[in-house]
């Protein structure tokens, strides 16, 4: 027994001492950690939030642009077909069999030119031939009836047209007859040629709505004969209507809305922002007419506003805003050489001396 409590002492001491020995290694570690923390938050460009702060602000990055007056233009956008502005259908002035055909698809013919005849005799009755002359000059438009068919008067031989005048046929909703007028001017692009923007102008307007489709036709003529324009296309149409001048033009993502108010975000030259109230007033693809609270030349966040709030420090990516050198800046200056690497501390020492030494 006396040898068993002999051999128990030793462990015991030696127990007490490794748990004091840990207590201290975990104690100088923690201390070490916590002054390690509280040196690295001094540092000269520390990163916290949505952007860097200089002397403990945050400084988020944001898009902005610089406002300037111009004219926002409405516009509406239908579809239409390709026709020609003069086209006639031919009939012939008696029935009978069809024995000659002088023009053909695409043929130009002029007023009075005979396109075919007709032979009305019947069995034991000879008449001679009656011609079906063209009424009007131009191109034909559909294939004459061919030799040897039998007609009336009813039928037709074929259709005449003057495809160097077209013109764009359309249909506009009810909700925007009160925007048209004669003369509007109109882009206009075709399936075969999307790269391509003819213009044209509304050359007529139908007094009436089609109570079925609940539209007005309207009628486009262009500005210029294009050999690429063929009757029949079907046409693309970018219809402008009113025009409002010298206006702030804004973004529409650019707003924030709150209670139903609309606000804008204005940089101010020392680069911390404004949150100012708007009046909006017309919106035309997205963009919207600022009516009031905003003037020309001033610079608004349009990227970026999700995490601003009155009074908040911004760096402006677009550059229309320039952060302005504050004292913590001139500070960073000093502790950071251009080439961004730290002075050693004995070169700092020698450049006290020579210092000293040049007085």
């Amino acid at each position: 027994m006396d040898y068993e409590s002999d051999y128990e002492k030793p462990s015991k001491k030696k127990t007490i001492i490794i748990t004091i020995i840990v207590i201290l290694i975990a104690g100088l570690s923690i201390f070490f950690l916590i002054k390690k923390g509280k040196n690295s938050s001094k540092g000269p460009e520390s990163f916290r939030g949505f952007g860097f702060s200089g002397g403990g602000q945050q400084i988020t990055s944001v898009k902005t642009i610089k406002t300037q007056r111009t004219d926002l233009t409405d516009f509406i956008l239908t579809n239409g077909d390709i026709e020609t502005q003069v086209s006639v259908e031919v009939y012939p002035s008696i029935g009978g069999r069809v024995v000659q055909v002088n023009k053909s698809l695409g043929d130009y013919v002029n007023k009075g030119d005979v396109i075919a005849y007709i032979d009305p005799s019947e069995p034991g009755t000879v008449y001679a031939k009656s011609p079906v002359t063209a009424s009007i000059s131009g191109t034909i438009l559909s294939s004459p009836i061919k030799t040897g068919q039998k007609v009336n008067i009813n039928s037709v031989i074929t259709k005449i047209g003057d495809v160097k005048n077209l013109q764009i046929k359309s249909n506009i909703p009810e909700r925007y007859i009160s925007e048209l007028k004669i003369g509007q001017t109109a882009e206009v692009t075709l399936e075969a040629y999307p790269d391509v923007v003819f213009i044209a102008n509304v050359s007529k307007i139908s007094p009436v709505v089609d109570s079925l489709t609940r539209t007005k036709e309207i009628y486009l003529t262009f500005e210029k004969t294009d050999s690429r324009i063929n009757a029949g296309m079907f046409a693309k149409v970018k219809l402008f209507t009113s025009t409002y001048k010298n206006c702030i033009i804004i973004q529409q993502d650019s707003i924030v809305t709150v209670n139903d108010k609309s606000y804008l975000y204005v940089v101010n030259q020392d680069c911390t922002v404004t949150k100012r109230e708007v009046t909006l007033g017309h919106n035309v693809s997205g963009f919207y007419e600022i009516t009031s609270g905003i003037d020309s030349d001033e610079i608004v966040v349009t990227e970026g506003m999700l995490t601003l709030f009155d009074g908040a420090t911004v760096s402006d990516v677009s550059g229309n805003a320039v952060m302005p050198e504050s004292f913590d800046d001139k500070n960073k200056k000093q502790d950071l050489p251009d080439n961004g690497n730290f002075p050693k501390p004995d070169e700092k020492k020698k450049g006290k001396k020579s210092s000293k030494s040049k007085e």
